[in-house]
């Protein structure tokens, strides 16, 4: 186990085109040892928007990945800016500083969906993004975590996860 240090996120991979953002909670140790979004070789991210964008992005290397994401609109960040937490787990997480995701969002002009990767990223994201009427626009979707610990099927994650088609650019 990792001693309990401040983990930091990541920038947010989005552009003009974003019309959906994907917010997961916080980089796990995987993730932050080789600075890529959804590095833990469990995580079904990659393999759930791959399989939702027609596209096998898990055998590209990490930078075509996100020239994919952009190209189909979706763009990824974090709920949490940085923590506290030793491990990877989100019941891990103390003290907690919120992303800026109300000025990330303001920034998207085609932003219509934003999509949350698990029930902490769900739990805090809403609470950043309460009472907020120009969101109105704006879909805000729960799923079910890519991460290996939210032990469902890959399968049964990609059913929840294909509500996000009806956002995508046709």
């Amino acid at each position: 186990m990792s001693a309990v240090g401040r983990s930091v996120g990541f920038d947010p991979v989005v552009d003009d085109r974003t019309r959906i953002l994907i917010l997961g909670s916080l980089p796990g140790d995987a993730s932050l040892k080789a600075a890529q979004y959804y590095a833990h070789p469990r995580n079904g991210f990659w393999p759930l928007i791959g399989g939702l964008l027609g596209e096998g992005l898990t055998a590209l290397p990490y930078e075509q990945r996100l020239d994919r994401l952009r190209a189909h609109g979706v763009g990824l960040w974090d709920v949490i800016a940085s923590a506290e937490r030793s491990g990877s787990l989100d019941a891990a997480i103390r003290s907690p500083e919120a992303a800026d995701l109300r000025g990330l969002i303001t920034a998207l002009p085609a932003l219509r969906a934003v999509a949350f990767n698990g029930g902490l990223a769900a739990k805090l994201g809403r609470r950043i993004l309460a009472d907020r009427p120009d969101l109105g626009r704006v879909a805000l979707i729960d799923l079910p975590s890519s991460s290996p610990a939210h032990a469902i099927s890959l399968s049964a994650k990609a059913e929840s996860w294909a509500i996000l088609g009806d956002f995508l650019p046709e």
